[in-house]
């Protein structure tokens, strides 16, 4: 079966750290570009970090920079989101898409401007929650 698969999500107190990963199962992820959003209750969908499939180019929100790390362990099929020093405005559902080189102007593009709907991506995870709470 061709799926994305997210996991890592938690509950973590201010100043935590928690690793998502991204696994792809049924077809090789380092061919795909990258992208992790998150969305909290009433507010929009954000661009977190998107991951190129070419030259491992990033991008990271302003919101996140220096604080979250994307990467890339293709012998595992899988990508990464590092998260350190979590804030409490970073609870959301976090979810991981892949897209196809051809349709990624660039790394920023793809977090920037996301396709309307997750169905519009190649392949998209299930979801995985994050709170950051005392």
């Amino acid at each position: 079966q061709l799926q994305l698969v997210d996991s890592g999500g938690g509950l973590v107190q201010p100043g935590g750290s928690l690793r998502l990963s991204c696994a792809a199962s049924g077809f090789t992820l380092d061919y795909y570009a990258i992208g992790w959003f998150r969305q909290a209750p009433g507010k929009e969908r954000e661009g977190v970090s998107c991951i190129s499939s070419s030259d491992g180019s990033t991008y990271y929100a302003d919101s996140v920079k220096g604080r979250f790390t994307i990467s890339r362990d293709n012998a595992k099929n899988t990508v990464y989101l590092q998260m350190n020093s979590l804030k409490p405005e970073d609870t959301a559902v976090y979810y991981c898409v892949a897209d196809l080189p051809i349709r990624v102007s660039s790394v920023q593009a793809m977090c920037v401007t996301p396709h309307t709907s997750v169905y519009e991506y190649e392949y998209w995870g299930q979801g995985t929650q994050v709170t950051v709470s005392s």
